[in-house]
């Protein structure tokens, strides 16, 4: 069995490579394929950031820049895509100066300004973790600085979350972000790469079938080749098989790969609900929910960092049915519903009724997530997500506590509760919920709900914390949840972690 050549764009030229395992990571591709160590290996399931490198992809009519996690990134998914490594930035001939500096000047820069601030900023030391903070400055540019946007501080604690520094620390860091706008100008020659990229995209190919990696693009063919290869292991963002591939060196003899689907991608909107494709990714897919809810922010930049969410997909989450997953407590608690597509036709269901027991689900082998569908916020509706970690950024829940009422005339007239970190599948809290229903918004109602609440669940003690610790915090975030909702102001990690930075 055979893979079809992966090509993509670098420094403006096609890369082109036969023989490409499978389950090979774009670090591995990076590193040992083409001598590009400038990319640095870290920890191999993307949390420390060491391996970021930028995707650049063609998105109706423009180019849309990502800052991903190469060690847990599967080479075949760059595939047709523009690719930047830290190495990249000063020798890349279609990023150039812009404005009116003299011809004697532009050739006298040589670094972007995503280099040149760290090194303005004393932002490096040992330099290990350097190259993935450049790459992370550099997509924050794209996306900011060059849309006229600013950079502020809390923007860059924000998409600096998925970078660790050991040695600097991430006071200098955090002002190169927002000293790069201060610096002579550099952009990509966006109309000359988009042309590069559309021919790359007509270079012929051959068909999936017969292939390892099998990378559809039309749903009828996903499903057709999910029909014909039951085995096949199904990736999107790959940011949970990436970690079987760099930790459990597991192997695929078939991959099939979801994220090319343009239906599964899409968001659309009616005015009941919000439908978000199983492939959007996170980044895109919080940016949907917080436009609808946004006291969501805070908990949507929570998730992981964010090289992981802009590869990670709401849907792969969801399938995934990890008990710690960030995105189905949310999920449950706004009463979403997935649908199921295979060539028999679609199914839907209630996302907490998805899953039977740890990591399983109710799919037929031949289905696929293909949508979550979102009822629109009603104008009642009391909703507060919470994620209790040992870390504040890029770290996974010990507890997390999603409750969503509809109060009017101060009795609760719906509840829903979703909760993870306290059972094997994510859950919806129904005890607490009937607790609440029907009953007057006051203390008492309250009180009553927090011990339901507490032993609705028996949750295991494990390295992140305790059985008896996540109980307790349960009822702790339920009467935190009564007293925002009386309009006092939680004293939380969040106020002293943007004082410190400062």
């Amino acid at each position: 069995m055979t893979t079809r050549p992966l090509q993509f764009l670098r420094r403006g030229q096609p890369v082109a490579l036969g023989n490409v395992p499978p389950e090979r990571t774009l670090l591995e591709v990076l590193r040992e394929d083409l001598g590009c160590t400038g990319t640095k290996e870290g920890c191999g399931e993307g949390d420390c950031g060491a391996c970021t490198v930028v995707l650049g992809e063609a998105r109706d009519g423009k180019l849309h820049y990502s800052a991903v996690n190469s060690c847990i990134r599967l080479a075949h998914s760059v595939d047709g895509m523009a690719l930047w490594t830290v190495e990249d930035l000063a020798e890349d001939p279609l990023i150039q100066p812009v404005g009116d500096a003299p011809a004697a000047a532009r050739q006298a820069i040589t670094l972007h300004p995503a280099q040149e601030a760290m090194v303005q900023c004393h932002g490096s030391q040992c330099g290990f973790c350097t190259p993935g903070f450049v790459m992370s400055l550099f997509g924050m540019y794209q996306n900011h600085v060059c849309q006229g946007e600013p950079i502020t501080r809390e923007l860059a604690q924000e998409e600096l979350s998925g970078n660790l520094c050991r040695c600097t620390g991430y006071r200098p860091i955090l002002d190169a972000a927002q000293q790069m706008a201060t610096l002579p100008a550099m952009a990509v020659n966006e109309p000359l790469l988009l042309q590069k990229l559309e021919l790359l995209a007509l270079t012929h190919q051959a068909p999936d079938a017969n292939f390892s990696y099998i990378s559809p693009t039309t749903l009828t063919d996903l499903l057709t080749a999910r029909a014909a290869h039951p085995a096949a292991q199904v990736v999107a963002g790959c940011t949970d098989v990436g970690l079987w591939v760099t930790k459990q060196h597991k192997q695929y003899e078939r991959i099939l790969d979801v994220t090319r689907v343009a239906e599964l991608r899409a968001v659309n909107a009616t005015l009941q609900h919000i439908t978000i494709g199983a492939a959007v990714t996170l980044t895109d897919a919080f940016a949907t929910l917080t436009a609808q809810w946004p006291q969501l922010h805070t908990f949507a930049t929570r998730f992981a960092g964010l090289p992981v969410r802009n590869s990670g997909t709401l849907g792969g989450n969801v399938a995934n049915g990890s008990p710690i997953g960030d995105s189905m407590p949310l999920l449950i608690a706004l009463r979403a519903q997935v649908v199921l597509a295979s060539v028999r036709g679609e199914r839907t269901l209630a996302l907490e009724d998805l899953y039977t027991s740890y990591r399983q689900n109710v799919m037929a082998p031949d289905e696929l997530l293909a949508r979550i569908v979102v009822p629109r916020p009603g104008v009642t509706e009391v909703l507060r997500a919470y994620k209790i970690s040992k870390r504040f950024d890029d770290d996974i829940s010990a507890v997390c506590l999603v409750i969503n009422l509809d109060i009017e005339a101060d009795v609760v007239r719906r509840a829903s509760i979703g909760v993870g970190g306290v059972a094997a599948t994510p859950v919806r809290a129904r005890q607490t919920e009937a607790a609440l229903t029907g009953q007057p918004w006051n203390a008492d109602t309250v009180a009553r709900a927090a011990q339901a609440l507490q032993g609705e669940f028996n949750p295991i003690s494990d390295m992140r914390a305790s059985g008896a610790y996540r109980r307790t915090v349960l009822a702790s975030l339920l009467q935190r949840f009564w007293l925002e909702s009386q309009g006092e102001e939680a004293v939380s990690v969040e106020n002293f972690r943007l004082e410190a930075a400062v």
